[in-house]
Parts: structure tokens; sequence; C-alpha cells
């Protein structure tokens, strides 16, 4: 299990492990990991693929983080392994996407990794993440506004715990192979109405006030790398990736319909209040 201290790896190693399934995660410090019943925390570096023989000994199938600088590297170590199956977390970005967008290309680029690899291979193409909102912690802990960018863009934001459960349900598992599956939430909604869920979630007035394309570019400068910041405002200010479209699989995949936004905000109203 890669990414075993993410959003989605979390979520996943929780699921698996309450289904009594072994799971070994996957760190590059275990200790930060925790202890769980179920679960071994291994070390190792996706960054540095021989690093990984320790942590791939006796594995049949993993779950994998897109976007490392030698995926080959690391693919050729878990076929030495024996691994059999590779479910790698992807991008809805892909779809349609450009390879000089280096967000889609970054995903585009693991895609063709994971093929080319000779593994059994599921690819998983989510949405944005409704735990971005996160990003608006340090706002809701200091007032009651929540500036953000790209506010006329709906999303059809998917809850982490959705990735996580269609995960565990096509890992393993043969039929699965060579199939590629867009994840949704059930609506697509845009900033503004997150944070109006977030309002009656946490019983607070809030109010949503958009950035001009400006200021967030600015904001984001500061601590994202350039391209990545040039491919978001490709996405969501020149309208190169429309990701609003509400789409049946989680359901399919899980047999039950994906978690709302606001079922999001209220699992996690402890984390937006902390420190307040």
């Amino acid at each position: 299990m890669t990414g075993a201290g993410g959003n989605v790896g979390g979520e996943l190693v929780e699921a698996l492990a309450d289904v009594g399934r072994p799971v070994r995660a996957l760190a590059r410090d275990p200790r930060k990991l925790g202890s769980r019943p179920g679960v071994e925390a291994v070390a190792g570096d996706l960054n540095r693929p021989e690093s990984l023989a320790g942590a791939l000994a006796g594995v049949d199938g993993v779950f994998l983080l897109g976007g490392f600088d030698d995926m080959p590297g690391v693919l050729a170590a878990m076929r030495a392994a024996g691994v059999g199956h590779v479910v790698l977390l992807s991008s809805r970005s892909v779809l349609g996407g450009h390879r000089d967008n280096a967000v889609a290309g970054m995903h585009m680029a693991s895609e063709d990794a994971v093929r080319a690899s000779g593994i059994g291979w599921t690819l998983l193409r989510p949405s944005g993440f409704m735990s971005n909102a996160f990003a608006w912690r340090a706002q809701l802990r200091a007032g009651d506004v929540v500036r953000a960018p790209f506010a006329g863009v709906p999303i059809a934001a998917v809850d982490p715990y959705d990735i996580a459960a269609v995960a565990a349900a096509v890992l393993t598992r043969a039929e699965h192979h060579s199939r590629s599956y867009p994840l949704t939430g059930p609506e697509s909604i845009r900033p503004a109405d997150q944070v109006r869920i977030l309002a009656r979630v946490l019983g607070r007035v809030l109010r949503f006030e958009p950035q001009s394309d400006a200021e967030a570019r600015a904001e984001m400068s500061a601590t994202v790398p350039a391209k990545y910041v040039d491919a978001f405002f490709r996405f969501f200010a020149d309208g190169e990736f429309d990701d609003s479209q509400v789409l049946p699989t989680v359901q399919e995949l899980t047999g039950r319909p994906p978690h709302s936004f606001e079922r999001w905000a209220t699992a996690h109203a402890k984390v937006f209040d902390q420190q307040r």
C-alpha cells in the first residue's frame, strides 16, 4: 500500500484491515503510520526502486500512487517480486487531456508505465478530492471568510473514502485487469456551495469570497512550482478540463451511492474546528 499516510491510502488501509485482509503499508518512515492489527508498516521510497524489494516480498497486489520520477523502475521491482495486480491512482484529467499540461501529462506518463509493465493493472481516475477543502482550515480558524480561486467552476468532487472503497473492491481481482474507472461524487458543486455546506455542518455563519485570477496565481506561486500553477489555470481558468460530469461508477463498483460533500464535511468537522 503506497501513500498509506494520505487521504486515499489511509482510508484504504482502514478499509482492508476492517475486513481482515492483510495489509503492508509503505512509508519512508513507517513509524509515522502508527500501528494497527493486521497492518504491517514497512520502509521504502518510491523514488528509490531499489529500496522496495523487502516491502514487496510476498505481495499479491499494490495500490500505487502516480507521478514518481522512475515509475518504470518501481514497476520493474514489483514485477520482479511477483506482484500480480497494480491499482494506479491516476486522475480524470487524463481523459482528453494534453501531455504538455504538467498535471495531466504526469498522470498520462504514469498510466503509460503501468500499461507497459507486464503486470495486471487497473486505473482509477477520480475527480477533484473533497479533502481539497482542507486547504481552507487556516482561514476558518482565523475567521469566517473563505477566499478561493475558480469560483465559477463546478467539480464533481469525490470523497477519498469512496476512492478507497473502489480500490478495495478491485484490488487483486482479475476481472478488473486492463480496466479504467473514472470516479466522481454524487453532485457537481462550486466552492461557494462547499462553504455553504460547511457553514451548516459547523454551525457557523461563513462567507465565500472569490479570488481574482491574478491574486490566486500569486498566492499559489508562493508554494507551488510554476508548471503546476499553469496546469491548474489551464484546467479551470482556460477551460481545458471539465470536471463537472457526475458518473455512476462508485455505485456500480461498491453497491452504494458515493458520499455527498455534506457527509464528508460532517465526518471531518472536528478537523475544521481544531485550534479555533
